[in-house]
C-alpha cells in the first residue's frame, strides 16, 4: 500500500537491481537487508564479482542488465562514473515506466546531465553516499557502511529517501553543480594533498625511519587506487583545479607567515575551530 511521505508517494520496492556489486553496491544491498527490505535483489556485475556477492548474501541472483531492468522497481548504479554514464545511455530502453534509476557516483553534474538527456521512461535521482574504504570489492562490503554518513540526493523520491534514512544515513539535498563544488574541497582535495605528501616522502625514503602517526594519518588516502579517482578527476576537473589553486595560495600564506607569530597563531586558531566543527557535525 502506498503512503504519503513529505508530499510524495512512497512506492513499495519489490525488486532492486544493483549494477556494480562492489564495495558501495554490495554495502547498499547488505544495508537494505539489515534495514528490513524483504524483496529480491538482483546483481549486475562481472562473473567473479557475482560469485563473491552471492557468497556474501548481498544479492539473490544475477541477470544481464536489460533483463534485470525490465523487472525492477529501482536500479542502483554503483559502477565507476564512466560506466554509469554508459549505462544511463542504454538502461532506459528496457525499464518499465516510472522505474526509479539512481546512482552512487562521486561526481554529479555529468551524471545528472546525461540522465536528463537519456532517461524518459524511468525517473532519475542522483545520489552520492559519503562513505567508503581504501579496500575495494564486495568482499569489503559492510551493511553498516552508511551509518551516520551523509548521503547526498540531487532530487526527490520518497521511497529512496525512506531507505536512505533506514540504512542509517543522513540525507542531504544538493543541486548537482553545488555538490561537485563542495566535494572538490572536502573529498577530492584531501586525496590530492595526501597523494602529494606521500610522493614527497617517496623522494626521501630515509624519512620513514622517523615517521609517526601524523604521516600515517595524512597519507591514508594515498592508498586509494588511481582507477577509482581517474573518473572523478575527468568529470570534476574544473572544481578540483580551483581548490588546488586555493590550497596553493593558502600554503604560500603559511610559508610567508612562518616567522610571524600573530598571523600563524590566528591561522591555527581558525583551522582548529573548523576542524572541531567538522567532527561535531
Amino acid at each position: 500500500m502506498s503512503e504519503e511521505v513529505s508530499g510524495d508517494v512512497r512506492r513499495e520496492w519489490r525488486v532492486v537491481t544493483v549494477a556494480g556489486v562492489g564495495l558501495i553496491g554490495g554495502s547498499f544491498a547488505l544495508a537494505l537487508r539489515q534495514a528490513g527490505f524483504q524483496g529480491r535483489i538482483i546483481g549486475v556485475s562481472s562473473p567473479a564479482t557475482i560469485r563473491a556477492a552471492l557468497d556474501r548474501g548481498a544479492i539473490d541472483e544475477a541477470l544481464p542488465l536489460a533483463e534485470a531492468a525490465a523487472q525492477s522497481d529501482v536500479i542502483y548504479l554503483a559502477q565507476p562514473i564512466e560506466r554509469i554514464l554508459e549505462t544511463l545511455s542504454v538502461v532506459d530502453a528496457t525499464v518499465r515506466p516510472g522505474t526509479l534509476i539512481t546512482d552512487a557516483g562521486s561526481t554529479k553534474h555529468a551524471i545528472v546531465e546525461r540522465a536528463g538527456q537519456t532517461i524518459r521512461r524511468g525517473r532519475f535521482v542522483g545520489g552520492h553516499p559519503m562513505a567508503g574504504k581504501e579496500a575495494r570489492g564486495v568482499q569489503a562490503a559492510d551493511a553498516n557502511l552508511f551509518q551516520s554518513r551523509r548521503y547526498v540526493l540531487t532530487g526527490s523520491d520518497a521511497t529512496l529517501e525512506h531507505w536512505v534514512t533506514k540504512i542509517g544515513a543522513r540525507l542531504v539535498r544538493l543541486e548537482a553543480a553545488e555538490h561537485d563544488r563542495l566535494v572538490a574541497l572536502v573529498s577530492h582535495l584531501p586525496q590530492v594533498l595526501s597523494t602529494a605528501l606521500a610522493s614527497l616522502i617517496a623522494d626521501s625514503p630515509e624519512a620513514a625511519r622517523v615517521a609517526g602517526p601524523a604521516a600515517a594519518d595524512m597519507t591514508r588516502l594515498a592508498l586509494s587506487p588511481y582507477e577509482i579517482w581517474r573518473d572523478i578527476f575527468s568529470t570534476n576537473a574544473g572544481e578540483i583545479d580551483r581548490v588546488i589553486g586555493d590550497a596553493i595560495a593558502r600554503l604560500h600564506s603559511l610559508r610567508e607567515n612562518l616567522l610571524s607569530e600573530p598571523d600563524m597563531q590566528a591561522m591555527f586558531a581558525r583551522a582548529s575551530r573548523a576542524a572541531s566543527q567538522l567532527r561535531q557535525s
